[in-house]
């Protein structure tokens, strides 16, 4: 069993998120009170096992990469494996593919969330370089349990987009550049368990619903839903299934789907932008197949004398470039818009 004291540390990071780490862990003592577990948003292809050892080289903790149903041990650095969530569960860790949340896998909420719901007051959440916002909900989980709140300054960070996320949503404990983060988290690993602080309800709920689903150990019904949240109306962008609403009053809105896929209003936006432009695209695809075809059966009524029904299959072919142009047009806007909000972003 896990000591009483025993702090979890949990970080979450994207984008540039390696040199970060490197620079928080080097410092903290091989006698850290507490277990640091991390997510950084990885390619399916990436080698946790290289990423780890290159972590080993800068620091004196123990650095792994997590495995299912591996027990905790303190002064240890776990880190989630590509394609796969890292939950917390008591002593132990989960390491479960799952559906994705917020557009990633591994994603920062599930950990954080986890964390908040089984460590409480116990629980540090650290947020450093990246975009998007995921993280968010995670993070206001851990702070409604009465855990400690620590975000990169946006200034030192090396793509501030996702520290910003954070901070314009909640009220943020510690606001610290990576290098002042150590002695910052010895300290707080040290400090006495609030007993006073009780999770929220409905964070032990979707806690409970998420583990259910990515773990397979039993299905999530709509009543279970239907008690967590209330149904909104909006589709799930990923499977089309109907979204709940998951947020209580004056919390970050977060919606979730029944097969298990969660979002961030913010990447909630993003995901539906995302298959809106892949719709876009199919139907650019298919109307210019259709424009062919009719080129083609125009030029065959041609050939065979029969003029009218020619210039009648021509005509509907002209149709078809209309449309596919004014497709045309609005993906291209569409691109230099996602390009704009990337620059601004960074």
């Amino acid at each position: 069993m896990l000591e009483s004291d025993l702090k979890v540390i949990v970080i979450g990071t994207s984008a540039g998120g390696m040199q970060a780490l490197e620079r928080l862990l080097a410092p903290l003592p091989e006698n850290l009170r507490a277990a640091i577990f991390v997510v950084q948003h990885l390619s399916v292809d990436s080698s946790a096992p290289f990423l780890v050892k290159r972590l080993n080289r800068c620091t004196k903790l123990h650095c792994t990469v997590a495995s299912h149903e591996q027990s905790i041990a303190q002064a240890t650095v776990y880190l989630a494996p590509p394609d796969m969530h890292l939950l917390l569960k008591d002593e132990k860790m989960l390491v479960v593919r799952g559906p994705r949340e917020n557009q990633f896998r591994p994603a920062i909420d599930p950990l954080f969330r986890s964390a908040a719901a089984y460590f409480g007051a116990s629980t540090i959440g650290v947020i450093l370089t990246g975009f998007m916002s995921d993280g968010v909900i995670g993070m206001n989980a851990i702070k409604r349990s009465g855990g400690y709140t620590v975000v990169q300054d946006p200034q030192d960070a090396e793509f501030p987009p996702l520290p910003l996320n954070v901070l314009r949503n909640i009220d943020i404990d510690y606001i610290v550049p990576v290098d002042g983060m150590a002695e910052l988290l010895v300290t707080l690993s040290r400090q006495p368990k609030k007993d006073s602080v009780t999770v929220p309800e409905d964070i032990r709920k979707e806690a409970q619903i998420a583990e259910r689903v990515m773990t397979n150990s039993a299905k999530t019904s709509i009543e279970d839903l239907d008690d967590a949240g209330n149904r909104s109306a909006y589709s799930c962008p990923e499977c089309g299934g109907g979204l709940w609403d998951m947020s209580p009053a004056n919390t970050v809105s977060r919606f979730r789907c029944h097969s298990g896929h969660a979002y961030s209003k913010d990447t909630l936006l993003v995901s539906m932008d995302n298959h809106l432009e892949e719709t876009l695209w199919v139907a650019m695809r298919t109307l210019e197949e259709r424009r062919n075809i009719l080129l083609q059966v125009s030029q065959g009524e041609s050939d065979k004398g029969n003029g009218r029904r020619a210039t009648i299959q021509e005509d509907r072919a002209e149709e078809m470039k209309v449309h596919v142009e004014r497709l045309r047009e609005l993906l291209a806007k569409s691109a230099l818009s996602d390009e704009d909000n990337m620059g601004k972003a960074s």
